[in-house]
């Protein structure tokens, strides 16, 4: 696991200050594509139990998994007590328990591409589901967002994390879906975008920036003055564009 994966506990507060959650439309389209009973679902990079608190409801048994136990702590202050949080790597799990539902927020990219999709499938029941799901915060006025652009790039050129695959935003599917198609492990697999337009305050805004792998990795005098310069070049009030993209999967019984 990359250092990038492993970064987010030094901030873990920020995290569930800053990062946004996810609302019901979420967990109502994974019900509808399951069309069956789901009973257990497994989280993969649980972090603060931003998406454990949606999933973790009658008659869902969850099982919250993050590799770093700071971000445990601050996920059992928020989830409910029957949540059970195990401090694991996806790497880490080995088969036994077969969820009804597995489901990762913001989480997949940072597993090991090595034996993902086997390792993956056999935590799952057959017919079981895989949800993957993020919302990358993006500026909505193109003025702003060079402005912002401009501040950092002495700093860092992106701060976003490329597809695993290297699957461009122009395509019409996007990671992990690509893989997934080509998985013999799952089977009709689905792509759905939730869309959200949202207004955060300049200082919101620096705040989840500063949740974000890239620039956790700045050094730390670095860090405050590309957030300063940022910040001053904001507006009081920007929009967001917040929009969840989501993957859906369903285990095979068996390889194709």
């Amino acid at each position: 696991m990359s250092g990038r994966a492993v970064s987010f506990g030094a901030v873990a507060e920020t995290y569930e200050r800053f990062r946004l959650g996810y609302p019901d439309e979420l967990i109502d389209l994974v019900m509808a594509y399951a069309d069956r009973p789901i009973r257990t679902a497994l989280e993969i990079g649980a972090g603060t139990g931003k998406a454990t608190r949606l999933f973790a409801r009658p008659p869902i048994a969850v099982t919250a998994t993050d590799p770093d136990e700071n971000m445990l702590v601050e996920l059992r202050k928020h989830v409910p007590a029957q949540v059970r949080a195990v401090r694991a790597a996806f790497e880490d799990l080995t088969p036994g328990t077969s969820y009804d539902l597995v489901y990762a927020a913001a989480a997949l990219h940072w597993t090991k591409p090595e034996g993902r999709w086997s390792r993956m499938a056999g935590l799952m029941a057959p017919g079981g589901v895989l949800a993957s799901f993020g919302a990358p915060v993006r500026l909505s006025d193109p003025a702003v967002a060079e402005a912002v652009h401009v501040a950092r790039a002495p700093f860092l050129e992106t701060d976003e994390v490329p597809a695993p695959d290297g699957t461009p935003e122009t395509a019409e599917m996007w990671w992990p879906g690509t893989e997934l198609r080509q998985s013999e492990w799952f089977t009709d697999v689905r792509q759905v975008v939730i869309e959200r337009r949202l207004t955060m305050s300049a200082a919101g805004f620096v705040g989840h920036l500063a949740t974000i792998s890239a620039y956790l990795e700045l050094p730390p005098a670095d860090r405050e003055l590309v957030f300063d310069r940022i910040e001053e070049a904001l507006p009081p009030t920007v929009g967001i564009i917040a929009d969840i993209i989501v993957h859906l999967a369903r285990r095979t019984s068996s390889p194709r």
